[in-house]
C-alpha cells in the first residue's frame, strides 16, 4: 500500500548522531570506572602540596641538614622533627642530582600506568586505592622537581643515633601504594 507523501517512515528519519552521543557516554563511563583512583590521587596530591606550601612559608631551607640548630621544629624531642630540605634524588637520596632524569621517569611511569591499566587490574577497587596513592605521590614529587628543581622533604625521624631519610606526604603515598599493590598481587591467584 503506497504511503502518503507527507507520511514519514522510520527509515526516512535521520539518526541524531548516535556515535557522538555514545562516545561521550562511554568516555564518562570509562572515567567513572576509575573514580576511586582519581579521587585518592587528587587527595594525596592536595595534601602533599598543602604541606609543602606550609613548609615553604614557615620553615627555613636547610641544605646542610643541620639538626638542632634552630632551623627545625621539634615535635617529639629526640625522635620527630619537621625540617626543610631539598632532595634532587629518589628515595634515600639515590640518584642524587638527577632531578631531570627522575622527572622524566615519573612521567614515563604515569604513562605506563595509563597504558597498562587493564593489565594492572585497575578496575579493582583495592588496586585503585593502591594506584591512587602511587599516582598522587608521583605527581606531587613531579611538581616539586619541575617547580623547584628538587623535592621538598620535611618529615624527619630519629631512632637513637640513626636518622631515617627525610621524606614527605608524596613519598608516603608512593611507598604505601607500592606495598599495598604488591600485597594484593601476592594474594591474587
Amino acid at each position: 500500500m503506497p504511503t502518503e507523501p507527507d507520511e514519514l517512515r522510520p527509515s526516512d528519519v535521520p539518526a541524531a548522531n548516535p556515535p557522538i552521543i555514545e562516545n561521550q557516554k562511554s568516555r564518562r563511563a570509562r572515567i567513572a570506572a576509575y573514580r576511586r583512583l582519581l579521587a585518592i590521587a587528587m587527595v594525596v596530591f592536595a595534601l602533599d602540596q598543602a604541606t609543602k606550601l606550609w613548609i615553604l612559608a614557615r620553615v627555613p631551607f636547610d641544605p646542610m641538614h643541620s639538626h638542632g640548630v634552630g632551623q627545625d621544629i621539634e615535635v617529639i624531642r629526640g625522635f620527630f622533627y619537621i625540617i626543610h630540605v631539598g632532595n634532587t634524588g629518589a628515595a634515600w637520596s639515590m640518584f642524587s642530582g638527577q632531578s631531570v632524569l627522575l622527572a622524566l621517569l615519573a612521567i614515563g611511569t604515569l604513562g605506563g600506568i595509563f597504558f597498562w591499566r587493564h593489565s594492572l587490574g585497575l578496575r579493582d577497587p583495592l588496586a585503585q586505592v593502591s594506584f591512587g596513592l602511587l599516582c598522587g605521590g608521583i605527581v606531587g614529587n613531579l611538581v616539586d622537581r619541575l617547580a623547584h628543581g628538587h623535592v621538598i622533604d620535611f618529615l624527619d625521624f630519629h631512632f637513637g643515633s640513626y636518622i631515617y631519610p627525610t621524606f614527605n606526604v608524596a613519598d608516603s603515598g608512593i611507598c604505601v601504594g607500592v606495598l599495598s599493590y604488591l600485597w594484593l598481587s601476592l594474594r591474587a591467584k
